[in-house]
């Protein structure tokens, strides 16, 4: 019997497209004698639909066609229920409403509403298996800020950085602007603090310029970063495998870059298929760096991911200051761009075996999920408890006004 295996793709996002593509190479990656393959693509006004035709990328040059000849379908948000149902199905038909009895689901998403533990709760309130991340290690990996402050209080390095709100600038950028100042100096990066696929950020070197990036940064977020440049800069990443207990990093990449940092276009449009994804951006693998510094920063990935406490497979991204060999955890991607597979292929994991080894991480969490108590089965209420008083319970103090 093949294991049904969800792929859920597309979402609410600025990288929506990003996530057709890896979705894409993922479900080609599948071994189709184990697994039926069922792909749920999620619109950007955050519909979902299955059907053939989502497997063929050039359909997506016409989204609003593509989704008129798929069928649209739902999943109740009712613990134990992994039926993917059909949308069109009325009361009295004889059509049946189950479009695919799932088994596991593997998010392939990428950036905020699909990517930062909101999807990923939603599958933990249905209770389906699901490769990658959950709700918490998503939402930690995702926002740049909170990353930063968990990293940096187990010892992991990062840069220096100031944070705020899109409120707080707006209504106190002379203080804020200080405050960098003070703290940083110039130049500076601006990020909006939970977007990924370096959208919306761009480099400072003087009042003027922070002041405008920061007014572009706060149109995607409503927390923004800001964070010490490094100037004589090498940026070094590194996949890795697994979970808290046992993990696995990758051979190292050097991602290169036509600026002063990786841009969207150096991630994305460096090669030459339409579908090429992460893969086909420009760098090196494996990097060039010496046997203690590559030791290094894959142990630094390892230990970030198990801080975060994250699962499946990630992409740490590091910062080498070449100044002095300093080394510091840029960022996290807790869903990579094209699930990094050709980094795990250079590292003697074919993507196959990649998707073969989500799956199997995902039903050993489940696993492990269910040996645990998460409820009692006593009711209080049939047993007299907790309803001395009524509805209205302990008397509370009165206010005075």
């Amino acid at each position: 019997m093949k294991t049904n295996v969800a792929v859920f793709f597309g979402g609410r996002s600025v990288e929506h497209e990003i996530s057709v593509i890896s979705a894409l190479q993922a479900i080609a990656a599948f071994d189709k004698e184990k697994y039926e393959i069922v792909p749920i693509y999620i619109s950007k006004q955050g519909r979902w639909y299955t059907g053939p035709k989502l497997l063929d990328i050039r359909n997506y040059r016409d989204m609003n066609r593509l989704v008129a000849e798929s069928e649209e379908v739902f999943m109740r948000p009712e613990y134990g229920d992994y039926n993917l149902y059909k949308v069109n199905t009325g009361m009295f038909s004889k059509r049946n409403p189950v479009a695919a009895e799932l088994h596991v689901a593997v998010p392939v998403l990428h950036g905020t509403t699909v990517e930062d533990g909101i999807f990923e709760g939603v599958l933990e309130t249905i209770g389906i298996p699901y490769a990658g991340c959950n709700t918490l290690s998503s939402a930690n990996g995702m926002d740049k800020i909170t990353m930063k402050m968990i990293l940096r209080s187990e010892g992991i390095p990062v840069v220096d950085y100031v944070w705020f709100t899109d409120h707080e600038w707006n209504s106190g950028k002379d203080a804020i602007v200080a405050r960098v100042e003070e703290k940083l100096g110039y130049p500076v990066i601006v990020k909006p603090a939970n977007l990924g696929s370096s959208v919306g950020i761009g480099k400072a070197a003087d009042r003027a310029a922070l002041i405008e990036k920061i007014n572009n940064a706060e149109k995607f977020s409503q927390r923004i970063i800001v964070e010490h440049m490094i100037e004589n800069l090498k940026e070094i990443n590194c996949s890795v495998l697994g979970d808290t207990d046992e993990r696995i990093s990758s051979v190292l990449e050097e991602p290169i870059k036509s600026g002063d940092f990786l841009s969207y276009e150096d991630k994305y449009m460096g090669g030459t298929k339409t579908n090429a994804g992460m893969q086909s951006s420009d760098k090196r693998i494996p990097a060039e760096l010496p046997a203690d510094m590559t030791g290094r920063i894959r142990n630094m990935a390892s230990d970030t991911f198990r801080v975060l406490s994250c699962h499946g497979v990630s992409r740490i991204d590091v910062m080498i200051d070449e100044k002095d060999n300093s080394v510091y955890v840029n960022e996290i991607n807790t869903i990579p761009g094209s699930l990094s597979f050709y980094l795990w292929e250079a590292s003697g994991i074919s993507f196959t075996q990649l998707m073969d080894r989500l799956v199997a991480l995902a039903l050993k969490r489940k696993r492990a999920a269910d040996r645990k108590t998460f409820t009692y089965d006593r009711n209080i209420f049939a047993l007299g408890g907790g309803t001395k008083g009524g509805v209205k319970g302990a008397k509370s103090p009165k206010f005075k006004g």
